[in-house]
């Protein structure tokens, strides 16, 4: 398996003359991939606290369903008046604090960071292959963030149709007070999101066919690379589909159109909408929403894949099938979107085949745990930050992906559809383990980013009160739903069946809480490190890959001289004779024979003679 390769002139790192450079230039409106990396980083970050606070205040509403708290009057105004938060802004925080989480924070936020961040250093690229499109990218997505954020700042309040969006709520403007204004800048923002996303992964699959070193064919890219790559293929083929449901919800709501509105009275008045149908906005919104899932956690698969083999200093565990089994989920993704939809009418037969579809992308997604379950055996393992995280990372994904067969049965899905049991799902296996292997990316390649070391103890004080915290959230929300406690309700106190879980609801509130403190630690741990930090040396985890030859000050072009030649793949840990635990890949095979086997020289016939001579003479040694 191969493509063209392109290798770069060494004198061309000096194109972009960093003396020549300005503050908004270097800053501001940068195309360096490492700066854009940054930026995607840290408004991700911004993002994900605004998404914080807002879940924390409806946890609130959900603990103390009729307690006044006059301090979210001061706060929130008119939406806590008298310090209970309204039934209409309760939905609004439900609807933003998904938006962010899944789109800005989990989909722009990690792979906006680490595709801009590794790509071109993993891969041996002076820089991204359209470094103009590279920082568009990032403008787009920071414009649909300040759009999303003054949405709660209009007299009509944010969208509050959940982050699904669902017609009539989202198509009627009259519907309710979030369906107004607030919606149509929530739609606004999310496709300037699109575009951002459209243009990173135009640049991030060009960079990956057309852009690698000498030596580096696809078999000997990191696993990091391949899940960026074929990330961007999956968010290519299926965010468009999302804007044209935006663009018809769009002419729904202002021109007059009947897409998704069919025999509606509003406070009243019948609608004069006739013949259209919310089902077909469901279809193109889960034909993205599904690759979604997969946009989301196939980036924290790779990094998570890299963290493990480095920090266990073993191989990972069948590279090959991990590479197909990321394949395989890049294909099924696209077929099984109708799982979200099986209480809708569909016909059962149909029913039946997305089931079927969902059943078997367990597969693929159970060989990636196996292997990384595989590659930490009998390990010589070092449990720094960025490991417990990655470890953290394959628990949510075990134990929330197991839920998912529950879900992806037709049968057993009419009872738990829209219950806290599909909360629980999500929040496991796409949100904690997304999240944790975000985390570990952050605390193992900070060092390239910043130049300097995170503190170790407050990383490990950060992860075990996040670990335990995310659990206590979500794991006891399986019990909710399986008693057929809904989701999305604005208060426990409605139905005396659900009166019960109230005090549960108390506990989850206070474990997100004692969560959200966990990550003011990180905070603290990440903006005072950039400055106080340890400098970092080159190379402080001993790590194969190319970025790790990069010196420690950045410069435009990554490398002084000429880029590195690749001669290995890069798991080449603890290889029995050699008299060091790794060997990086620009490390000829020339140099490592008594640690060559005849497969490493695949392809190089003479490589391979010249291998075979030397065992011959090393045993001769060995026998006299």
């Amino acid at each position: 398996m191969s493509t063209t390769v392109i290798s770069h002139d060494a004198a061309h790192h000096d194109s972009h003359d960093h003396h020549h450079e300005t503050f908004l230039t270097k800053y501001i409106f940068s195309q360096d991939h490492k700066m854009i990396a940054k930026q995607f980083l840290i408004t991700g970050i911004i993002m994900a606290v605004f998404a914080m606070i807002l879940s924390i205040l409806f946890r609130i509403q959900l603990a103390w369903p009729d307690k006044e708290f006059p301090i979210l009057e001061v706060f929130l105004g008119k939406w806590a008046e008298g310090g209970r938060i309204k039934a209409d802004f309760f939905l609004s925080l439900v609807t933003i604090h998904g938006t962010m989480m899944v789109f800005f924070v989990l989909t722009a936020g990690l792979s906006g960071t680490f595709s801009n961040l590794l790509i071109p250093y993993q891969l041996g690229a002076r820089d991204m292959a359209s470094p103009l499109m590279n920082m568009l990218s990032y403008w787009f997505f920071f414009v649909a963030c300040v759009i999303m954020i003054a949405s709660f700042f209009i007299e009509s309040g944010p969208a509050s149709a959940g982050w699904t969006i669902y017609p009539p709520l989202s198509a009627v403007p009259k519907a309710i007070s979030g369906s107004g204004l607030g919606m149509t800048l929530w739609l606004l923002s999310m496709t300037l999101f699109i575009a951002s996303q459209v243009l990173g992964g135009v640049n991030y699959i060009s960079t990956v066919l057309n852009m690698r070193t000498k030596g580096m064919d696809l078999w000997k890219m990191p696993l990091t690379i391949w899940s960026f790559f074929l990330t961007a293929i999956v968010g290519l083929l299926s965010f468009p589909v999302l804007v044209s449901a935006v663009v018809l919800l769009f002419f729904d709501r202002s021109v007059g159109t009947s897409f998704y509105l069919s025999d509606l009275v509003v406070g009243g008045t019948i609608l004069p909408n006739e013949g259209g149908s919310p089902i077909l906005f469901q279809h193109l919104f889960w034909f993205l929403g599904h690759p979604e899932v997969y946009i989301v956690v196939m980036p924290a698969l790779g990094l998570t894949s890299e963290v493990i083999s480095t920090n266990s200093r073993k191989p990972i565990f069948g590279y090959h099938a991990m590479v197909y089994s990321l394949v395989g989920i890049t294909v099924l993704s696209f077929i099984v979107w109708g799982h979200h939809m099986f209480v809708t009418g569909m016909s059962p037969f149909l029913g039946g085949v997305f089931m079927i579809t969902t059943l078997i992308i367990a597969v693929p997604s159970a060989v990636k745990a196996f292997n990384y379950i595989a590659t930490l055996w009998r390990g010589n393992i070092r449990f720094t930050p960025a490991m417990m995280f990655a470890i953290g990372m394959v628990s949510f994904f075990v134990s929330g992906g197991l839920t998912g067969l529950y879900l992806g049965n037709a049968a057993l899905d009419i009872n738990l559809h829209d219950t806290y049991f599909v909360v629980a799902h999500f929040h496991l296996v796409m949100g904690s383990a997304s999240i944790f292997g975000m985390l570990c990316g952050v605390y193992h390649w900070y060092p390239k980013m910043f130049g300097r070391m995170m503190d170790e103890r407050l990383g490990f004080f950060h992860f075990w009160l996040t670990f335990i915290g995310a659990y206590l959230v979500f794991f006891p929300m399986h019990f909710m739903g399986i008693d057929g406690v809904p989701r999305r309700y604005y208060a426990f106190t409605e139905f005396p069946f659900m009166e019960k879980w109230v005090s549960v609801n108390i506990l989850v509130t206070w474990a997100a809480i004692i969560s959200a403190v966990g990550q003011v630690a990180f905070l603290w741990n990440f903006f005072s490190s950039i400055w106080c930090g340890k400098r970092a040396p080159q190379n402080p985890w001993n790590a194969n890959t190319l970025e790790w030859t990069t010196p420690v000050e950045h410069i435009h072009g990554n490398w002084p001289g000429e880029i590195p030649t690749v001669y290995r793949w890069p798991y080449d840990y603890s290889k029995p004779g050699h008299d060091a635990d790794f060997i990086p890949q620009s490390v000829p095979l020339s140099q490592t024979m008594s640690s060559n086997l005849l497969h490493d020289w695949e392809g190089n016939e003479e490589g391979v003679e010249a291998q075979k001579n030397y065992n011959r003479e090393h045993n001769r040694e060995i026998e006299g």
